[in-house]
């Protein structure tokens, strides 16, 4: 499984990429907004020129052919960018469309296997499914990414899967567990799987001991 890291925030990305193990970004609008500006294009450019692999930018026209246009512009903007649609009567079609251009596709805001099936048939190049959005909402979101695993596999779909909306390093090794091909996760949780206490003393105690023994 590889890991996405989801920010938008350039010195988390930077300090993300330096440990080797960050195969892409995914933004959105929200995320963007967080930071000190509000220049998406700047942002994405330079995000894309850190992490080699896909980086998503979402789009914010609503309808079909406001969503292509736009997606057009925003996939000009770097060679590994991804161009994010909604689950949407007008998001598909906008898949099918861009897809076919060649132009790489992130369906996000999946809540459904059907949502998933319908965006690996208009030729989505990712689905996520939004794992603790639908943990709030009192269903196992988990068990989606799971059972959205298990078609694409039956099937031989190229559709790759990720886990979206990671909320701590227990939903990272569950989206392991259930197949998905990517997490993609906040910086913050990045840094829970890293740090743990037991190394922490055991580093401890080996120096201690080396200072010990050598006086």
């Amino acid at each position: 499984m590889q890991l996405f890291l989801d920010t938008a925030n350039i010195e988390q990305i930077r300090e993300a990429s330096r440990l080797g193990v960050i195969s892409g970004v995914t933004t959105n609008p929200t995320l963007v907004s967080n930071e000190e500006t509000s220049d998406y294009e700047t942002v994405i450019k330079t995000i894309c020129s850190i992490i080699p692999g896909s980086v998503s930018v979402e789009v914010l026209a609503e309808d079909s052919q406001s969503m292509v246009a736009e997606a057009r512009v925003k996939s000009s903007w770097a060679p590994n960018a991804t161009i994010k649609i909604p689950a949407t009567a007008d998001g598909l079609e906008a898949i099918s469309i861009i897809s076919k251009e060649g132009i790489p596709v992130n369906m996000t805001l999946c809540f459904s296997l059907n949502q998933a099936l319908l965006g690996a048939l208009a030729g989505a190049t990712y689905v996520s499914p939004f794992v603790g959005r639908l943990d709030d909402a009192g269903h196992d979101g988990m068990q989606l990414v799971k059972e959205i695993v298990e078609v694409f596999k039956y099937y031989d779909y190229s559709t790759r899967v990720i886990a979206a909306s990671i909320r701590h390093p227990q939903h990272c090794l569950a989206a392991a567990r259930a197949g998905a091909h990517i997490a993609t996760i906040p910086y913050g949780v990045l840094t829970k799987m890293i740090n743990n206490p037991l190394t922490d003393i055991g580093i401890a105690r080996f120096i201690a001991d080396w200072k010990r023994v050598s006086g």
